[in-house]
């Protein structure tokens, strides 16, 4: 997929009216069903548009192009991502590495429920990849990471933890997305969480 050099995947404006919040949600949704469906390469506004019920000219009232829209729906999809990470590793209640577990459980379950639609955003990311807002999307997660690693590992270097960091996120990223990839069962799904977060949990224990 070709990439403008310099993509405008900024919204025109934030609806501040309930009912342009309503439409802005009826397009997102719309964008979602037609991604999934027809996959990143037959993705067009036009179709956006005529799966939400409006008009083209609406849609463009918000989004000025489909990379625009395509971004909006993975950065919607990344803070959702934030979201579950910090709503786990914050959860003092519980030992570290019980929390690194049930962010694995929680990850994996939610990349194969979502498979159909995180497919067809990675075809998309050509679009928008190396823009500032996106770097700036994909560290928020880090950060959370980083902050749970400081305390489940205060005795190791700023290097030490930035490595391991690093080292799980791009597992679950790569090795979740290969495996939601298979249609695998319930069983399946509970086998490899568990076989991932062992992984993880004896690698941070000799960090």
């Amino acid at each position: 997929m070709t990439s403008p050099a310099n993509p405008q995947i900024s919204s025109r404006k934030d609806p501040k009216q309930a009912r342009s919040t309503a439409l802005v949600e009826a397009v997102l949704q719309a964008a979602g069903q037609v991604l999934a469906k027809e996959g990143a390469s037959r993705f067009t506004m036009a179709r956006v548009a005529e799966a939400a019920g409006v008009s083209v000219g609406s849609l463009y009232q918000y989004f000025p192009n489909k990379a625009a829209l395509l971004f909006r729906l993975q950065s919607d999809e990344w803070r959702e991502t934030s979201d579950l990470l910090r709503a786990i590793l914050e959860d003092r209640a519980r030992p570290p590495f019980e929390r690194l577990r049930r962010l694995v459980h929680a990850f994996i379950r939610s990349e194969c429920e979502e498979a159909a639609m995180r497919i067809a955003l990675n075809d998309a990311a050509p679009l928008y990849r190396n823009v500032p807002e996106a770097h700036a999307a994909r560290e928020s997660g880090s950060h959370v990471i980083q902050v749970f690693l400081k305390e489940a590992l205060p005795q190791a270097s700023k290097e030490a933890r930035l490595l391991a960091g690093g080292l799980i996120e791009m597992t679950m990223s790569q090795v979740g997305k290969t495996f939601s990839e298979t249609s695998p069962s319930e069983r399946e799904i509970v086998r490899y969480a568990d076989a991932m977060a062992d992984m993880f949990c004896a690698y941070l224990k000799q960090a």
